[in-house]
């Protein structure tokens, strides 16, 4: 999808294209930061065979439906990152056909709004927000033409639903607050995939949702009010709520993500959030092939994702032990197809949509050092730090 420049006068303006500053922009070959090492130290011999474990167990499980007997299209959308971030394209080689049929259920239960639910309306956001992530991703990798029309209405929605704060609610409407960090996070991959496709997001949209972001930042001591000055001098890490409330390892992830994601690599609060990060990685126990993954599902996702845009050091020193611990608690069973090869993402979801999201997302953080995917593919975009860098407090 590559459309002519447009005035984006509004905030429900169509996005535009941007082809010449992606061209710019992008770095091929690399994350942020982060060099392929001689030796090819981000893989092991054992970790590629749980990838390729984790791959067969999707799809020997996956169904005529493509949905793996969901109905949350994020987690079905999951499943097709799954094989994306493994370099599987909708239609080529062996796993060609579990992508189509994922994207297809994708695809097709997408309301004309644009909106990607069918289920439960306080989950409109979720799981419209990783679905357009991902349809964001498979534009990039593939001409399939039914996805950028798709692509093109979810982000047009995201942008229609935004809060006065900036923030986003659960349900698909504009109110005058957001809710929390984890509806931001799910919508702010979503807009930086339309950077991705060479699309454009109306700039009011991502100012506003930085400046949202970084009100979910709370310095320790009850210093959240303090001037940014003395709020450096004291630990501190983003939190569910702006009050501070809810300092999880996955929202000190899931904003990193988020400011990392609108190009502001430099903000201080990515230091002081990756040091909770680092601490969860290793406050964690290899397990022995329980299935359960490190964390749950949701955390362990944004904690790869983090630790992959940061790079340098904080990427060489941890991702291996993610990693592991990963290859450690995978279910080895070759008697049982439908347990051999899967993790278990634990959390609020259970049964088979719990073993697909844990599994998809273990399959995706072995699957980085690939760098299939359009989002791993980048450097640091100048352009957008440049563009946004001024406007957060």
């Amino acid at each position: 999808m590559r459309r002519s420049p447009k005035s984006a006068a509004s905030r429900g303006a169509r996005f535009r294209a941007l082809a010449p500053i992606c061209a710019l922009a992008l770095v091929l070959g690399a994350g942020p930061g982060v060099a392929r090492a001689e030796g090819d130290w981000e893989t092991t011999t054992e970790s590629e065979a749980a990838l390729r474990r984790g791959l067969a167990w999707l799809a020997a499980n996956q169904g005529a439906e493509g949905n793996w007997e969901s109905t949350d299209l994020g987690v079905v959308s999951m499943g097709a990152l799954a094989f994306l971030a493994a370099g599987h394209e909708p239609g080529i080689g062996r796993y060609g056909p579990n992508v189509d049929r994922a994207l297809n259920y994708v695809l097709r239960s997408a309301k004309p709004s644009g909106l990607l639910n069918v289920g439960d309306p306080q989950r409109d956001m979720y799981n419209h927000g990783l679905s357009t992530f991902v349809l964001g991703q498979a534009n990039g990798m593939t001409n399939d033409p039914r996805v950028g029309p798709a692509l093109d209405r979810a982000l047009r929605l995201i942008a229609n639903t935004q809060c006065g704060d900036g923030g986003w609610d659960y349900r698909a409407k504009s109110q005058s607050h957001g809710h929390d960090l984890s509806l931001a996070v799910m919508q702010a991959k979503a807009l930086r995939s339309a950077v991705d496709s060479g699309l454009e997001v109306p700039p009011e949209v991502i100012e506003s949702a930085i400046r949202d972001v970084r009100e979910h930042y709370s310095a320790a001591g009850g210093q959240r009010r303090a001037s940014e000055v003395d709020q450096q001098k004291v630990n501190g890490q983003f939190t569910y709520g702006k009050g501070g409330d809810g300092g999880t390892v996955a929202m000190a992830a899931a904003g990193v993500v988020c400011l990392q994601e609108f190009g502001q690599y430099d903000d201080w609060r990515i230091a002081k959030s990756m040091e909770a990060v680092v601490r969860g990685i290793n406050d964690q126990k290899p397990q022995n092939h329980n299935g359960q993954v490190p964390f749950d599902g949701y955390t362990l996702y944004y904690v790869g994702q983090a630790l992959y845009q940061v790079g340098g050091a904080t990427w060489t020193e941890n991702y291996p032990k993610l990693r592991d611990l990963l290859v450690k608690s995978q279910v080895v069973d070759a008697k049982d197809a439908r347990r051999d090869g899967c993790w278990h993402s634990g959390g609020h979801l259970g049964g088979r949509p719990g073993e697909l999201y844990g599994t998809a997302v273990a399959c995706f953080i072995l699957a980085i050092p690939n760098r299939y995917l359009p989002i791993l593919q980048e450097g640091k975009i100048d352009s957008l730090r440049t563009k946004f860098q001024a406007k957060g407090p």
